[in-house]
């Protein structure tokens, strides 16, 4: 069945923006008085959004004990601050985003960073019109792998579920598709391994961002998406 919509995650599938999340969150612990993390720790602690971040950074002994909203507010404010400080997108990125477009694909964004973050980074990194929807975290949806947020975008579009693909570095978005009735493709330049991927069911693994142009023409004829 022909594919006609394209969802993608942000973090670690269309940005590499693990350095200024983890530097702002160091700055944080560290202004708190806590050991920060190597980058590389990150790569684990985001995805769930940003209290899952702060509680995975936070020493486990001070979790219950402290104002995590508190902890929050301090991150969001320090990551506000620097989130394009080296957050690009990845190689390929927008060249894949422009043969997508130029072929009649509709795109989107779903992540779980705030709404506000979500659109501001998208505006300042991509150009207008890349994208058909843009959706971060919102207070009163809830974050993947809940799929409410990725069937408000299939419905604002127009798309049938079984037409869409999300597309993600992280075993929440392939969960997310599943529930969600989408197929899935999981990518290996973010934040994790192949094998978590593979084990959370996806329908694809890709390696570079041009291979999902090959996946998407097998969908249209047919044959790509098990």
């Amino acid at each position: 069945m022909a594919t006609e919509l394209a969802v993608f995650d942000l973090d670690g599938t269309l940005i590499d923006s693990i350095g200024d999340l983890a530097d702002a969150m160091n700055a944080v612990l560290h202004e708190l008085g806590h050991p920060i993390h190597p980058r590389k720790s990150y790569h684990h602690f985001v995805g769930d959004g940003i209290e899952m971040l702060v509680r995975r950074a936070l020493p486990p002994e001070v979790v219950d004990g402290i104002d995590l909203l508190d902890v929050v507010t301090a991150m969001r404010k320090e990551y506000s601050s620097r989130w394009l400080a080296t957050t690009r997108p990845f190689p390929n990125i927008p060249e894949l985003l422009a043969h997508l477009r130029s072929r009649g694909f509709r795109t989107a964004v779903l992540s779980n960073k705030p709404d506000f973050a979500t659109r501001a980074i998208v505006g300042e990194l991509f150009e207008e019109e890349t994208f058909d929807v843009i959706r971060g975290a919102l207070d009163e949806v809830p974050l993947k792998p809940n799929p409410a947020a990725a069937l408000d975008i299939i419905s604002l579009l127009g798309v049938e579920v079984t037409r869409s693909v999300i597309v993600g570095d992280t075993p929440i978005d392939i969960e997310t598709g599943r529930m969600a009735g989408m197929r899935t493709v999981g990518v290996t330049w973010g934040f994790r391994e192949a094998r978590e991927l593979i084990d959370a069911g996806a329908d694809f693994v890709i390696h570079e961002p041009l291979e999902l142009l090959g996946f998407l023409d097998g969908a249209h004829r047919g044959g790509g998406f098990s």
